[in-house]
């Protein structure tokens, strides 16, 4: 599949993120509503950017005991997200549980299940590459559709996980930018040579004076 990059709406309030999504789609289909947007505007969000006619990365990091994490995928599959993220840490049965959920509200409700993609290491930590594999192949092992790690570990995992899933890499930046608080990061170019199928950009364009020039330029790079 070919590279997509995913606007990080990491915000504080429905106007500017209902301003960069009108400004940004159809450049950029996917946009994340991450802990931050969606504290501070709830469903709404989702459902502008749905009205818009793009995508949904609901970025939470779902981390709690596996009935509690279940009714939150099911609501999930009810607002219709494309993506949500769990923190593979939970463990095999939270993960297990949230997949069994996902899959039966779908077929409850008639719709498309979304992408259940996990987390391994924040790439404001810096990490062996070991411990993301064995994050990782819990992960898949528990049936989830991909993982998030940096570029750093995207092609270690590529080459040690033989199977189909997703790798999803935050912390992009342009070339020489500043890292601010994160660790791992790479170009876009590096990301997908490492094998990410998303790549997700915040700072480079939330903080770029034309963001829609800032996507532009990202995007031909992908």
């Amino acid at each position: 599949m070919k590279p997509e990059i995913i606007l990080a709406l990491d915000v504080p309030s429905f106007p500017r993120a209902k301003y960069l999504v009108y400004k940004l789609y159809p450049k950029i289909k996917i946009f994340k509503v991450g802990l931050q947007l969606f504290t501070a505007s709830g469903p709404q969000v989702i459902e502008m950017v749905h009205k818009k006619g793009a995508r949904v990365f609901l970025d939470l990091k779902l981390f709690d005991i596996p009935n509690t994490v279940a009714q939150a995928v099911r609501q999930a599959v009810r607002y219709k997200v494309k993506m949500l993220t769990l923190h593979i840490a939970g463990g095999q049965e939270m993960l297990k549980a949230a997949v069994d959920a996902s899959r039966d509200e779908a077929r409850k409700l008639k719709t498309q299940r979304p992408l259940l993609i996990g987390v391994t290491v924040l790439t404001s930590k810096k990490a062996r590459a070991q411990d993301v594999l064995r994050l990782a192949k819990t992960g898949i092992d528990s049936g989830l559709d991909g993982v998030v790690c940096s570029a750093q570990e995207a092609g270690y995992l590529r080459n040690r996980l033989k199977r189909k899933f997703l790798i999803v890499t935050p912390g992009i930046r342009p070339k020489g930018a500043l890292k601010a608080d994160q660790k791992r990061t790479a170009t876009v170019k590096e990301a997908i040579r490492q094998g990410s199928n998303f790549l997700v950009i915040g700072r480079p364009i939330l903080e770029a004076k034309d963001p829609l020039k800032a996507a532009q330029a990202l995007s031909y790079l992908a």
